[in-house]
């Protein structure tokens, strides 16, 4: 018969295996941090340049399904809940876009 040890350790390596352990203490983090969260202290405006990288490091923290961190991220720096819209993204840094990088 297992012992309560084995059976805990073949638990955590199966949520390992699955990515759900990572995606569980990732979702704890952010709801440590949302109950932490000073609202009542105001964040600072941002800058059209930092609203424009924040969203691209939220796209990219989303393509890489990272959501738990993007709302992390959406929620410190005041960044709008809504993402902006691609073809603004596009137009505001000039980029010139392919086939590739549209599907992405």
């Amino acid at each position: 018969m297992a012992t309560v040890a084995e059976l805990k350790a073949v638990l955590k390596d199966t949520l390992e295996k699955r990515g759900a352990l990572g995606q569980i203490k990732a979702r704890i983090r952010a709801e440590v941090f949302n109950a932490l969260d000073d609202q009542s202290e105001p964040r600072p405006a941002l800058c059209h340049e930092n609203l424009l990288i924040n969203e691209l490091i939220r796209e990219y923290l989303e393509y890489n399904k990272y959501k738990y961190a993007a709302s992390v991220l959406t929620a410190e720096s005041g960044q709008p809940e809504v993402p902006l819209d691609r073809e603004f993204l596009v137009k505001e840094l000039n980029i010139v876009e392919d086939a590739n990088s549209r599907s992405m």
